[in-house]
């Protein structure tokens, strides 16, 4: 493992079919040297699908990233001044989350990591997973481009046919997407 860069929150919410493409880019900012301090929204934290049990995510979070698995509120709320993150990644942001974020709701884990992070001016990506990004979705996205330190990991349709409405971020580019967005630049091109 090389030198510890800085100290990441890596947050997941509930697109359960992209958790393993979200798990391999933890692994891939873990080979980089980043400290992670891995988030989960409630759901994710308690829900068992197809795609795995909670627990047995849990227990690989905390095994890869060497520390406790954040999963409410009371305990992501200190993410911000009281214990600093250099960044905070979503990966994968649901629709749901997505829609919170523009709003400045903050009633899951994941929220208020986010709004607790983002009062320090350090900068959040948003790798989103969201079957309603060009739908209902579409304006969080652009609320969410026009403020200050959000990034997002370039997007991509990913059934065009069968899903017109979804967009799901290019999760290979995770790594590439928060060197940038630590440097205060947004990805381009950001639709793929």
């Amino acid at each position: 493992m090389s030198e510890i860069k800085s100290t990441v929150g890596f947050a997941m919410c509930g697109s359960y079919c992209t958790h393993a493409q979200a798990l391999e880019q933890l692994d891939a900012l873990l080979a980089r040297g980043y400290d992670v301090v891995p988030i989960v929204s409630e759901r994710v934290w308690e829900t068992d699908t197809r795609f795995g049990t909670a627990q047995a995510l849990r227990q690989s979070l905390y095994a890869k990233c060497g520390n406790e698995v954040v999963h409410t509120i009371r305990d992501a709320e200190p993410l911000g001044p009281a214990r600093p993150l250099s960044a905070l990644v979503i990966c994968p942001c649901t629709g749901n989350t997505l829609a919170k974020l523009a709003a400045g709701v903050t009633d899951s884990a994941v929220c208020m990591a986010a709004k607790a992070h983002l009062r320090s001016d350090r900068p959040l990506l948003i790798a989103l997973a969201s079957n309603d990004a060009m739908s209902a979705n579409l304006q969080n996205i652009a609320t969410l481009l026009n403020r200050k330190n959000v990034f997002f990991v370039p997007v991509r349709q990913d059934d065009p046919a069968s899903k017109p409405h979804s967009l799901v971020a290019d999760f290979s580019q995770v790594p590439t997407a928060l060197e940038q967005a630590l440097a205060g630049r947004q990805m381009r091109k950001l639709f793929l």
